[in-house]
């Protein structure tokens, strides 16, 4: 998978993209637009996905230890097997 470990991708629109496999570790997500992408075993450890939009995003074993989920919109994500330690959420 793609290797973006401490990329700023805030606000970016990535919607329906495939990141499976992908290593977003530390990044910084605030306000981007995952709807619909695929994060299937994403390492998303210690990333910031504040008020980012997740809706029907695939996040089956992802990684979202210690992640910031202040305000995301997680609504119809499937999140089955995701490791979910120390996150951070309203």
């Amino acid at each position: 998978g793609a290797i973006l470990k401490g990329a700023n991708l805030s606000s970016a629109i990535l919607e329906g993209a495939n990141l499976s496999d992908a290593n977003l570790s530390k990044a910084i997500l605030k306000g981007a637009n995952l709807s619909n992408a695929k994060l299937i075993r994403a390492n998303l450890r210690r990333v910031n996905l504040s008020n980012a939009i997740l809706r029907r995003a695939n996040l089956r074993w992802v990684n979202l230890s210690y992640a910031n989920l202040n305000g995301a919109n997680l609504s119809g994500a499937i999140m089955e097997g995701a490791i979910m330690e120390g996150v951070i959420e309203d």
